[in-house]
């Protein structure tokens, strides 16, 4: 059977143009830390910000890229952005900290 070159271009182009799946990854926030973030973090991927903490925490970018709000036993969902490495803190406690990094 012989395929065409057309229709080899086509399937190409529909092989390449597929959806990849978003991988989900869980971030907990307790005892005034934050878990270590997953090593292999791509653009697309969610965190799920988790405060199992008695107090009220954010997880806050250094560039501004993100600033999610987590009030004591809430999770939030924020989808991860462009590659690159990402410092993140807590604006109520700065010495909470850590960085996301997202490869292409």
């Amino acid at each position: 059977m012989r395929i065409r070159p057309l229709a080899l271009a086509l399937l190409a182009l529909f092989v390449s143009a597929a959806p990849l799946f978003a991988a989900e990854y869980v971030i907990v926030i307790d005892k005034m830390a934050f878990d270590p973030a997953p090593e292999t973090l791509r653009e697309g991927d969610v965190i799920v910000w988790r405060n199992d903490d008695i107090f009220r925490h954010t997880a806050t970018a250094r560039d501004g890229s993100f600033d999610v709000d987590l009030p004591a036993g809430e999770a939030v969902s924020m989808v991860v952005g462009a590659p690159g490495t990402i410092a993140y803190f807590c604006r109520f406690h700065p010495g909470m900290k850590g960085t996301l990094t997202i490869a292409p």
